[in-house]
């Protein structure tokens, strides 16, 4: 369990250091993904941009394991 915390973990933490890069090529932008002020925050629901990566990194994972 804690080898799941912890490639969780490094996986935002690459997540965020690439965050702006991953908006410039269009990520974060998607018809999916949401933002919007909740109590003068601004809130940000990136769901189409996750189900996006997830199918890349599951394509990975296949051909990897091939």
């Amino acid at each position: 369990m804690i080898r799941w915390l912890i490639v969780i973990f490094l996986a935002l933490l690459l997540i965020n250091g690439l965050h702006s890069w991953l908006e410039r090529i269009g990520l974060g932008r998607l018809p999916g993904d949401f933002r919007f002020r909740l109590f003068g925050r601004q809130l940000f629901l990136p769901v189409a941009s996750t189900v996006l990566l997830s199918l890349v990194a599951a394509l990975i994972a296949r051909f990897v394991k091939l």
